[in-house]
Order: C-alpha cells, then sequence, then structure tokens
C-alpha cells in the first residue's frame, strides 16, 4: 500500500481512483462498511481504492485545545486499511489555511486535480470544507460537474456496546474512558490498542515479583479509566498474554498515570527502548490501596491468574 503524506506525494501518472475521506481514527466496524464498500467499487472498476485523512486532528486546528483522545495511530490507522485491501493513504497535512478551503475548491484541488476521483464513497453525515458547509448533497451536486459519482453507505452498525447506540468513534472513546474495554472491543472489532515506548519506572514491580513494562504512550492516546485489565503485551512482533495497570499506583502515594503491563510467567524480559503495544480484553477491578503489601501481592496474583484465564478463554474462541 502507498502512502502519501500531502498532495505533493501523490505521483505526477496517477489514474482514475475510488475515493472516501474521513479522519478514520479506530477504523471501526462502521468505518470498515464504508472502506470496504470504497474497496469493493475499486475493484469493480479496476482502479485504485485511496483514503484521504488528516494530520492533526481537524478539532485541533478549528478549535485548539480541543484535539480529542486517539484510538489509534496513524501507523496503525493505515496497517489497518491496507488489511481491508486499501492501495493508498494519504494524509492531509490540515492547517489554518487548508482550513479555510470552501467544498468546492476542497474537490478541485483534492479530489479533482490529485485523486482524479470516479467514485467517492461516504458515510451520511460526511461534512467538508470551510465551516462544514459542505455534506453529501453538495459533494453529489459537485460530482455532476468534475465527473464523478457518489455513493453513500449507511454506517449505522449497533451491538450492546454504550446500550446499543450506533457505532461511532465517539462512542469507543467514552468506552475506553469508562473502562468498557468490552464494549469498546465490539465497537471496533478487535481490542482497543494503546502503543509506546517502555521506559524505566520506578521499578516497583520488579522488586514485587511482577516486572512490568512502563510505557511511555504518545500524544493524545485514549488510554482507559484506571483499574486492571486482561490483555496483550505485543513486542517484537510476539504477543505474550499479560495484566495490565493503568492508573497512578496508590499503594505507593503515586502521582503521575502511567500503563503498565505484566507478560504473565515471563521471565528475564528486557524490553527497555522497544516500541510495544498492549491491547485490552478486559476490565478486572478498579484501582485500590491496599492495607498491606501483602494484601496488594494476594490480589495481584489473583489478577494475574484471572488475566490469564480470560486471555485462554478468548484465544481459544477465535
Amino acid at each position: 500500500m502507498q502512502r502519501w503524506r500531502g498532495l505533493e506525494d501523490i505521483p505526477e501518472d496517477w489514474g482514475r481512483s475510488v475515493v472516501t475521506i474521513g479522519s478514520y481514527d479506530g477504523v471501526h466496524r462502521g468505518h470498515q462498511l464504508i472502506i470496504g464498500r470504497a474497496v469493493a467499487r475499486a475493484r469493480e472498476l479496476g482502479v485504485p481504492a485511496v483514503v484521504v485523512t488528516f494530520d492533526p486532528h481537524p478539532s485541533e486546528v478549528v478549535r485548539p485545545g480541543s484535539h480529542p483522545p486517539l484510538l489509534a495511530p496513524h501507523q496503525r490507522r493505515a496497517e489497518l486499511m491496507a488489511a481491508l485491501g486499501v492501495d493508498a493513504v494519504l494524509i492531509l497535512p490540515f492547517t489554518q489555511e487548508f482550513s479555510r478551503l470552501t467544498p468546492a475548491d476542497f474537490v478541485v484541488k483534492v479530489l479533482v486535480d490529485k485523486l482524479h476521483a470516479r467514485v467517492v464513497v461516504e458515510g451520511p453525515n460526511f461534512r467538508f470544507g470551510h465551516r462544514a458547509a459542505g455534506n453529501v448533497d453538495s459533494l453529489r451536486e459537485l460530482g455532476t460537474t468534475y465527473d464523478y459519482e457518489v455513493e453513500v453507505i449507511d454506517l449505522y452498525e449497533r451491538g450492546e456496546a454504550g446500550g446499543g447506540e450506533p457505532f461511532s468513534s465517539t462512542l469507543v472513546r467514552r468506552l475506553v474512558a469508562e473502562g468498557d474495554v468490552t464494549g469498546a472491543m465490539e465497537v471496533l472489532g478487535r481490542p482497543h490498542r494503546v502503543e509506546g515506548v517502555v521506559v524505566r519506572g520506578a521499578q516497583r514491580g520488579r522488586e514485587l515479583g511482577f516486572p512490568t513494562a512502563n510505557l511511555e504512550t504518545l500524544p493524545h492516546t485514549a488510554i482507559p479509566a484506571d483499574g486492571v485489565y486482561a490483555g496483550w503485551l505485543t513486542a517484537e512482533g510476539e504477543s505474550m498474554p499479560a495484566a495490565i495497570s493503568v492508573g497512578t499506583n496508590p499503594q505507593f502515594d503515586g502521582t503521575e498515570r502511567t500503563v503498565e503491563a505484566y507478560a504473565i510467567d515471563r521471565v528475564g524480559l528486557d524490553l527497555y527502548g522497544l516500541h510495544v503495544e498492549v491491547d485490552f480484553l478486559a476490565f478486572l477491578r478498579g484501582q485500590e490501596k491496599f492495607d498491606s503489601i501483602e494484601a496488594l501481592l494476594e490480589r495481584m496474583a489473583a489478577d494475574v491468574k484471572r488475566a490469564s484465564e480470560l486471555v485462554e478463554e478468548y484465544d481459544s474462541h477465535r
């Protein structure tokens, strides 16, 4: 899959294509419907499928300080899109100047002059251009002038998550913030992932017999609510069952919020300096302060046992 950073990266001889545009944070199951349809149309027409997305998130430029927690960095989104069959991802730097493009200017500058769109596939609530003045109706109207068709996909997938709310990135962010990683997994179609580089922490886990990988997470990462979780720690392509702790470590009067993962039954791991991924399967309990270190250790052992059971059960059913 090709990845372009800005319009100037698009090859000069790029031909017609099927395009879909959006932030696509998380590439959740609703997004997968739209992207999947774009890929299907591209295969029918014998042309490439292109996803256009933005960096930074448009809200941060339009309303500084409002950047939403991110469900997946661009590298991860690109991997997920490639798995869906996307041929190219165009990441447009979202600037003040770019935000002032009218809907018509956006269509000409991006869809017509550079990507030579033959079909544009979007969800019903798609908005674009200065002050989000463009919608699917104006996109379709412009298509009659610039020789592309518009296909609108109903992405209102629903499940048990959020009490049956339509699947959306906003819903996933809320579920993650509440610690409902099982609900988030239903919407995403996979466990929520937090990435980062392993850094040296206070090393109390090592002293207690449960050495953890302490992540320095990426900016704006959507981190689950404080508590203990079951999941996986993946390093250098190896995925290991893990008990994961999120919080400030009140047992030792900590103040800094951290994400730490203990690779269950693994001895002698040296992960310092590595970029790792932590996938959240299930919430085990909230953050607690125990009466003694002995009580803490007893609970940690129970957490590890439960985490191991949940991961084994999940793996046996997939």
